[in-house]
């Protein structure tokens, strides 16, 4: 195992932003449970340890209560927020609920000569999110930064090297947070700082061909970027015994199933395509409501690659893109979360086809994901492209879906999307697509009065997906492509522009 850091969460919604930005510094990182730190107290391999905040308050009866023996005083220990807090009480120093809740940027007035500070200056700005506060320190421990409001911003304990931050470096407005993750990653804990794309594909690969043996595998391909650079990294562990399924279920963009499948071609994977849009409107016929068509979409996939891959003999694993955000999110703090919407990847598949599962990127991010596929000579058209949800356009037309609405959003998604990147737009945004609403409204084209339907245009930008804000995209283009569209597709006479930015709303509708 390479130089890790253990990453351990109390539920806060940054603690993947945490593992991204040490991730960042080419150091490897697990996030896991606040209740399991005894698992990795004493592993050679993680050098250091990282408590995430959370929504709860020390104060709280169920509060996470996290058992750090054996760890602190033998690993250095970062910790931040309700991290810093959890630490500070245990330590006899007073916490108590803040008279006005400190949320948003502060700067540090002071920082003392400490490492953790290496190379930061006072007045950097940061980011606080707190309801309780380190009103003073006590003896066992040193105050290293404050702001104007927050006398104990950040301390370290005297006799070890256990460090906490009352604001979150992970945070893109904590400005120096990334160097004070250096300073404790790279400089405190020593870490080597060697997690590249290129090791990543050496070790996995090697680690592939030993626990896949001389094994078939099956894998479903989207044209999405995980599932290929898991078919590329599958690929070149056991070449023509991966067998990729590429399945059309008349809810792609348009000419994509044809545009993809070639290249797949090119790249030189064994793949095999299925026409399978029939049965797909047949299983979505009648159907509304948003969780029931991801259903039926999701039980009728599983039909037909279940049925497609009968075809190969002697297969025994299934290969799946899972990322480690998929992973992450299967695990609850504090058990079963509420569940939005039902995820793009297919559960039941293993099961009903009696497979074992080989994930290969089950410990990447998605910008990691894409420095892989680089490494790998993905096709940079792959490589490059906006996510697309699994249910596809599916989960794009509001209300039931037929042949003739997927023809119609498609021509509008294409005009759009075509637009993007003849703007030199495309690359600028995370995520785009178009949406068929529910209505329809009036217009007047020529001299007739008309009564079709309305779409909306939707553009977000994200690092990760976990958060995302509408694209401030120019007027000029949003109105030629506006223009475009009313002209060239028959039955849309209005378009609209979605500026909702997540939260509150989500990318997707549906």
């Amino acid at each position: 195992m390479p130089d890790s850091i253990l990453i351990l969460d109390h539920g806060s919604q940054y603690t993947q932003l945490i593992a991204r930005r040490v991730r960042e510094l080419n150091v490897y990182c697990e996030i896991h449970p606040f209740s399991k730190a005894q698992q990795f107290a004493h592993e050679p391999s993680v050098k250091g340890v990282i408590l995430s905040g959370s929504p709860s308050s020390v104060h709280d009866a169920n509060a996470p209560d996290t058992d750090l023996a054996g760890i602190m005083g033998s690993k250095p220990v970062l910790a931040v927020c309700y991290g810093a807090q959890l630490i500070a009480r245990r330590m006899g120093a007073p916490v108590e609920k803040s008279r006005i809740r400190e949320y948003g940027r502060a700067h540090l007035s002071t920082i003392a000569d400490n490492h953790l500070f290496d190379g930061i200056q006072a007045g950097t700005q940061v980011w606080m999110s707190h309801g309780d506060s380190i009103t003073a320190p006590s003896e066992a421990m040193e105050v290293i930064a404050s702001t104007k409001d927050v006398p104990v911003a950040a301390y370290a304990l005297r006799d070890q090297l256990t460090y906490a931050v009352q604001f979150h470096p992970e945070v893109y407005h904590t400005t120096d947070g990334l160097q004070l993750l250096h300073n404790f990653v790279i400089g405190i804990c020593g870490c080597a700082g060697d997690w590249t794309p290129h090791g990543f594909v050496e070790h996995t690969v090697v680690s592939l061909r030993q626990q896949l043996g001389e094994d078939q595998v099956v894998l479903a391909l989207s044209g999405g970027v995980d599932s290929s650079v898991a078919a590329l990294l599958l690929d070149r562990a056991i070449g023509d015994r991966l067998h990729c399924i590429f399945v059309d279920n008349g809810l792609l963009r348009k000419d994509e199933y044809e545009r993809v499948l070639e290249s797949y071609r090119h790249l030189g994977l064994n793949i095999a395509g299925v026409d399978a849009k029939a049965e797909f409107y047949a299983a979505l016929k009648g159907l509304e409501e948003p969780e029931a068509k991801r259903k039926a979409i999701g039980r009728t996939f599983i039909e037909v690659f279940d049925r497609e891959a009968h075809r190969i003999q002697d297969v025994k694993w299934l290969g799946q893109g899972t990322i480690y955000p998929d992973v992450i999110e299967s695990v609850s703090v504090n058990g079963p979360s509420v569940t939005i919407k039902s995820h793009h990847n297919v559960g039941g598949l293993p099961d009903r086809m009696k497979l074992k599962v080989v994930e290969p990127l089950r410990l990447l991010f998605k910008d990691e994901v894409r420095r892989v596929g680089r490494e790998l000579g993905l096709d940079p058209a792959i490589l490059g492209r906006h996510p697309f949800p699994g249910p596809g356009l599916g989960i794009r037309i509001l209300g039931e879906i037929t042949p003739e609405k997927v023809a119609l959003l498609q021509e509008v998604d294409h005009i759009f999307i075509q637009g993007l990147r003849d703007e030199g737009l495309y690359d600028q945004v995370w995520q785009a697509g178009a949406i068929l609403l529910p209505v329809r409204s009036v217009g007047v084209m020529g001299d007739e009065r008309t009564y079709e339907n309305a779409v909306a245009l939707r553009a977000v930008t994200s690092t990760d997906g976990m958060t995302a804000d509408w694209c401030h995209l120019p007027y000029e283009f949003m109105a030629r492509i506006s223009n475009s569209i009313i002209n060239r597709v028959k039955g849309v006479n209005r378009v609209v522009y979605d500026i909702s930015s997540k939260p509150p709303a989500t990318i997707e509708w549906e």
